[in-house]
């Protein structure tokens, strides 16, 4: 055995945690382009792209059952080995947001059901519930300060809050970070509309969210109606509130 050989299988071990990183991206990047509707194909996409991190510990498995077959697996090899098995456990990211996306998409795709209450604080320590906002339609926006498509749809959403309070509309921002980062968010993308913090009680439909930003869409009889996503112009999110303002008051 050759002295590159004999170190073949710790080399791969120690190469697979970051190969297993660039095939994910490199493999995700490939069908996100090829993609032809992001939204319905996250799942396929997802997936391949998960099962692609396993390459690189299969390739040292390889490895070391061939040296195995040969005589027994030396120390390096055996380090190696453990690596590349610790690897593996970069997939439990791109799972967990898999099973936390499932479940954004559930719950985005419910209508006509009961929106759960919250009752929480806002960024200045005013109480906010949602069952105070009888015979409204409110818009809750799902949102984070590194979201850049938030940024972008944030100063659009104040503008129709603006432009549609006076009918019975209202918009409520909801982010899981602390008060001190959305304020000093605030500062550089200055919304009216109250910002809610999770210092209350809030169901985890607004919390199981992997996509930002997130809308859900609640009718003036309070029920969940379909809201829609983020690939979709803003002219649809306007056509969608102004569909409920004109709706009867009790659907």
């Amino acid at each position: 055995m050759t002295k590159l050989s004999k170190y073949r299988v710790l080399v791969a071990g120690i190469l697979s945690p970051p190969a297993a990183l660039l095939l994910y991206a490199f493999v995700y990047s490939i069908l996100k382009r090829a993609s032809s509707d992001l939204e319905k194909d996250w799942l396929f996409r997802l997936s391949l792209s998960t099962v692609a991190m396993t390459v690189p510990f299969l390739v040292t498995l390889a490895l070391a059952l061939r040296d195995l077959r040969r005589q027994a697996l030396t120390l390096s090899g055996k380090i190696g080995f453990g690596i590349a098995l610790l690897s593996l456990g970069l997939i439990w990211s791109p799972a967990s947001d898999g099973i936390t996306r499932w479940r954004q998409s559930r719950n985005q795709a419910m209508r006509d059901v009961a929106a759960p209450l919250f009752d929480t604080l806002d960024l200045y320590g005013n109480r906010q519930r949602l069952g105070d906002q009888k015979s409204k339609v409110v818009l809750v926006n799902i949102w984070a300060s590194w979201c850049t498509p938030c940024r972008t749809e944030m100063p659009k959403l104040d503008r129709l809050y603006r432009a549609r309070k006076d009918q019975g509309f209202i918009v409520f921002g909801l982010s899981e970070e602390n008060v001190n980062v959305q304020r000093k968010y605030l500062e550089q993308v200055a919304v009216s509309y109250p910002l809610l913090t999770l210092n209350g009680e809030v169901p985890n439909i607004y919390r199981d969210i992997a996509r930002y930003p997130a809308i859900f869409l609640i009718d003036r009889g309070g029920k969940l109606q379909l809201a829609p996503g983020p690939d979709r112009p803003f002219e649809a999110v306007e056509a969608s509130v102004d569909t409920l303002l004109n709706a009867s008051s009790h659907q």
